[in-house]
């Protein structure tokens, strides 16, 4: 059986509205020849005359009659689906978002985040997913509406970015070390015992590149997976922590934080979204949100 032309229903349509050949064809801008083939086709898909001669005029069959109101009801539901979306009405939006981040990044902007959604939307709510990795499969099937991280070569060409905002590496360590006072130097800061940040467990990152050329390697002492992580460790020992300064501006309060004497390129912290989700109004809200609850926070901490 082959596919039905569903033009045919815009036609269908516009015939039994005016119950006129001659009419519907100045509607569609047709001719009446066309117009008169295209109730042919009609009239053979649907195996009914639909309209009939009476008089000088056409009347409708009972199929007609009966089809009529439905007919009427799928052209109107075909044209709604395929106009631009509308605004959303946010004060009545219902919708739960997955955000796929890191500890830190929500430790930072999230209570920010939150607020703000709650003050335009307060039907919608947010879930943060812990990000391990940088496998964009999760935003490809829907599990993840919007991730954050810093965008690499290994960030698949398919998703759509926008940085945030741009950070630099620093060095925190607890009130009353002693990095905390005098001039610091590559040699100072490297002799010093260090806590590595690695999702993968790895001992070596930029900061051990940008020692190796001046025959300096610090001296790794635990790797932790994330920032909040490495800063807790910090406030409590003799530890370095080397965080990116933005991203743990709230989590470094009341410690001490001074900058790397390296030349380190600065990182561009962004948030991503697949394609599909690029024109659904809401999700653009959302990311208009996030935008401005980055620039809003505070750089940094005391």
């Amino acid at each position: 059986m082959s596919t039905p032309d569903l033009n045919l229903l815009v036609t269908l349509d516009v015939l039994l509205t005016e119950g006129s050949v001659a009419r519907a064809a100045k509607r569609l801008r047709l001719s009446p020849s066309a117009m008169s083939r295209a109730l042919a086709r009609l009239r053979e898909t649907t195996g009914d005359p639909l309209l009939v001669r009476a008089g000088r005029g056409l009347v409708p069959t009972p199929r007609a009659l009966a089809l009529r109101e439905r007919v009427s009801q799928l052209v109107l539901e075909a044209q709604a689906m395929l106009r631009p979306a509308e605004q959303p009405d946010l004060n009545h939006l219902v919708r739960t978002f997955t955000l796929r981040t890191s500890e830190g990044f929500v430790e930072n902007f999230g209570a920010a985040l939150i607020a703000r959604l709650a003050a335009q939307a307060p039907g919608v709510r947010l879930r943060f997913m812990h990000k391990p990795d940088k496998d964009s499969t999760m935003l490809r099937d829907g599990t993840v509406d919007l991730e954050t991280g810093v965008v690499g070569k290994n960030t698949s060409p398919e998703l759509r970015t926008q940085g945030l905002f741009r950070d630099r590496w620093i060095g925190v360590v607890r009130t009353g070390h002693g990095l905390g006072e005098g001039e610091m130097t590559p040699a100072r800061y490297a002799a010093g015992s260090h806590i590595s940040v690695s999702r993968r467990g790895l001992d070596k990152g930029p900061i051990d590149e940008a020692l190796e050329p001046l025959g300096l390697q610090r001296r790794i002492v635990t790797v932790v997976a994330g920032f909040s992580t490495a800063l807790a460790l910090a406030r409590s020992s003799e530890l370095i922590a080397s965080v990116p300064e933005r991203h743990t501006a709230n989590l470094r309060s009341g410690m001490h934080s001074f900058t790397l004497p390296l030349s380190l390129p600065p990182l561009t912290v962004a948030m991503l979204w697949h394609p599909r989700m690029e024109a659904d109004p809401v999700h653009r809200w959302l990311r208009g949100c996030l935008r401005e609850v980055c620039v809003t926070v505070p750089e940094t901490a005391s």
